[in-house]
């Protein structure tokens, strides 16, 4: 009887499986061909179908949201060509879940529990105005009238109202809307920014609503005097003739595309971190030389401006802390003493910002120390910086003044030190020697030896800076020069001014890359040699702008980084994604000519997608990318050294693939702008969950976002899967 028993429980067992098998085989063969639409979830997965009025919604988001865990947690995929979702990795929980996409409106909140299959129906939007809603912020921002070509150069108060200094349309641009004007703060175009909030105030118009809404908030007197300088009358009728237009019911003219091929591979998590009235500029993840750094560790944020802390999210947990930074001297200027200009529609006349160290940028070391661009001490510098002093790079060129310093955290001591420069800082990346290279030094680029400290302690030996030098006599060394100011002379060197706002040491040959903002904006290369603060050469490649021997015409760097390659890549207030490759130069590199623009063929251009503005000549896209990042190592999953770009206003992440974007928007909170980008492995034989790409939404203005005030900066992750399947 027993031998019985256990010969029919075998095979009722072996027959279990066998089901199990199959079912399994036609779910994944469903998933690749022909059949009913059906997915297999693990139990921490969440995963369904999405349905609509005419049947399965492919390339819509599914979002799952849950309140439940340490800090709020969302994570949102795509569906597939069947409407097919799976959201996966959930921690147990229970999540709001519900669908988003062009051409709908929010379905009903689900609530759901991971292990469960959840098939959701999408809602059609009733007007075209209720999709518009959802539309990204650039496709309202192409709705703006800019200034006709004709019009420059400007004629000033009592002629056209454009200053004189605005030269062109494309200098316009830069100045008022795009990377270096509001956009480089702001996402405009969101529905913050696109209608004029009650809570303003009553104006008799457009223009006077504008004229007093760009002077509110701790910022107002900042943004108050560009739009004066670039012609405050024209500046105020342009954006207020933008929302004029919107309030009488003005629609975007072109429609976003929903996510299609890898994009909807797309995984992205999300958590809150800091707090409503703080905002975000850069977060640090790992080691850029070497991903592997920091595994699955704490994920770090600079709060620049706003307070004196890091956010710190721990995401295998889904924790948050904070790490405390300080000041050497305690007279170091602090932000809670600049009062609104005038009081903010969000805050009133609460100075939200409190902030003495403006933390910026970070860079990792091997060990996962954090060093970190922030300030400790008021302007003037150390008298081992200024003339009269033996430091070789204070004999060479001394300084005065700087801004910003450096702080350093430790996570095995858990304490975070301060470190004096003479020059100031901002971004900062490490060579292969681990010396620290900066942006923020004004005419000089610095560098710190982090070697030299950590085995000394000695902040001012382990330092040193350099002007930027041309070698314009052509010799290959540096020599006697002249000012910027004065002429090339060809028996001389000539001194440049070119403050880097992004750096990067070149990966093949050691040299530092930096981009240089203006119009029409540079890159430049420095070589330290032996001595840099007196063997360093520069050389500077200028963006072609009305360059007829260019291919295409741009303006205005921003964010740059390098590839295994040594070719840079930049971010342009013209809307384009560039490319600047050395070895394609025909020309000389050095000498009397070798002065900006004598490269155009070095120069590639990439329009970033989206719409343009209206009238607009000189610029290819309405959207707004402030800095980018190359992705070495394939942590997102789209192949070695693909760059990377926050599209700002077509709120995702911008991939060039093979010359071609594909974008990863993160439709949820609607609002995501983003800074910084890092990234890293957190598991070399994980596969897509092994590794990712992390940013952080860093507007001023977070209430500008969806949720409106109390809405708080958002850590993000971007994860490409194989399919819109994969678990």
């Amino acid at each position: 009887m027993r031998a019985r028993l256990s010969t029919f429980v075998a095979l009722a067992a072996f027959a279990c499986l066998a089901a199990a098998s199959v079912s399994l085989l036609v779910v994944r063969g469903e998933a690749q061909g022909g059949g009913q639409a059906a997915v297999s979830t693990d139990a921490d997965d969440i995963g369904g179908v999405v349905t609509g009025p005419k049947g399965p919604e492919a390339g819509v988001w599914v979002i799952a949201e849950t309140t439940e865990l340490p800090t709020p947690l969302r994570k949102i995929v795509v569906t597939d060509d069947r409407g097919r979702y799976l959201v996966p990795d959930l921690p147990k929980a229970t999540y709001d879940v519900w669908v988003r996409g062009y051409g709908l409106v929010d379905s009903p909140k689900t609530k759901a529990a991971p292990g469960k299959q959840l098939n959701l129906t999408a809602v059609q939007a009733p007007t075209a105005k209720a999709a518009a809603d959802y539309y990204p912020a650039l496709y309202w921002l192409a709705l703006l009238k800019v200034p006709p070509k004709s019009d420059f150069p400007g004629t000033g108060a009592t002629g056209n109202g454009i200053a004189p200094a605005m030269k062109s349309q494309g200098e316009w641009i830069r100045n008022v809307v795009n990377t270096d004007g509001c956009t480089g703060c702001h996402q405009m175009g969101n529905k913050a920014t696109r209608e004029i909030p009650a809570s303003l105030g009553t104006f008799k118009s457009g223009a006077e609503a504008w004229d007093r809404r760009i002077q509110s908030g701790q910022a107002g007197g900042a943004m108050s005097a560009r739009f004066t300088q670039v012609g405050r009358a024209r500046a105020v009728g342009m954006w207020a003739d933008w929302t004029d237009r919107i309030a009488a019911g003005a629609l975007p003219a072109a429609t976003p595309a929903r996510p299609q091929g890898r994009e909807r591979n797309v995984v992205v998590t999300m958590w809150d971190w800091a707090d409503p009235k703080v905002y975000l500029h850069d977060e640090i993840a790992s080691d850029k030389r070497n991903p592997l750094v920091n595994p699955n560790g704490p994920i770090y944020g600079a709060l620049e401006e706003s307070a004196d802390y890091m956010p710190v999210v721990m995401p295998g947990h889904n924790g948050v802390t904070q790490v405390k930074l300080q000041v050497r001297d305690p007279k170091t200027p602090s932000q809670a003493n600049n009062p609104p200009a005038q009081p903010s529609p969000y805050w009133g006349e609460e100075a939200i910002w409190t902030s003495q160290t403006t933390a910026h940028s970070f860079a990792m070391d091997g060990q996962s120390r954090v060093w970190i661009a922030a300030r400790i001490r008021p302007n003037p510098t150390a008298d081992f910086c200024r003339k009269g002093s033996s430091h070789p790079s204070a004999q060479a060129f001394p300084i005065e003044q700087s801004g910003r310093q450096m702080q350093m955290y430790d996570p095995k001591t858990k304490k975070v030190v301060t470190i004096d420069l003479c020059f100031g800082t901002h971004h900062l990346n490490f060579d292969k020697n681990d010396v620290l290279w900066y942006t923020g030094g004004g005419p000089v680029e610095g560098w710190f030896n982090t070697r030299i400290y950590l085995e000394t302690g000695d902040e001012q030996k382990a330092q040193g800076w350099t002007p930027f030098i041309l070698d314009t006599n052509g010799n290959g060394k540096r020599d006697a020069y002249n000012e910027p100011n004065e002429a090339i002379d060809p028996a001389k060197d000539h001194r440049i001014n070119a403050p880097f706002y992004g750096v990067a040491p070149s990966p093949v040959d050691g040299a530092i890359w930096g981009s240089v903002q203006g119009m029409p904006g540079s890159v430049v290369r420095l070589v330290p040699g032996p001595n840099p603060a007196a063997t360093a050469l520069s050389e500077i490649y200028e963006v072609p702008w009305n360059n007829p021997k260019a291919s295409a015409q741009g303006f205005a760097p921003r964010g740059m980084d390098v590839d295994s390659n040594d070719v840079v890549w930049t971010v342009l207030s013209s809307g384009q994604l560039a490319s600047f490759d050395r070895r394609k130069c025909k020309g000389p590199l050095n000498g009397p000519t070798a002065t900006g623009q004598h490269c155009p063929e070095g120069w590639a251009l990439y329009p970033l997608p989206g719409p343009n503005y209206q009238g607009a000549t000189d610029s290819a896209s309405a959207d707004s990318a402030y800095y980018d990042f190359v992705d070495r190592f394939d942590m997102l999953g789209l192949g070695k050294d693909v760059p990377l770009a926050t599209g700002n206003l077509s709120e995702g992440l911008l991939a060039l693939v093979d010359g071609k974007f594909m974008t990863f928007r993160m439709p949820y909170p609607m609002g995501f702008y983003a800074k910084g980008i890092d990234g890293r492995i957190d598991d070399p034989k994980g596969g897509w969950k092994g590794k990712g790409i992390w940013t952080s939404i860093s507007t001023r203005a977070p209430f500008h976002m969806e949720g409106g005030r109390g809405t708080t900066s958002k850590l993000v992750k971007f994860q490409v899967r194989p399919d819109p399947l994969s678990k």
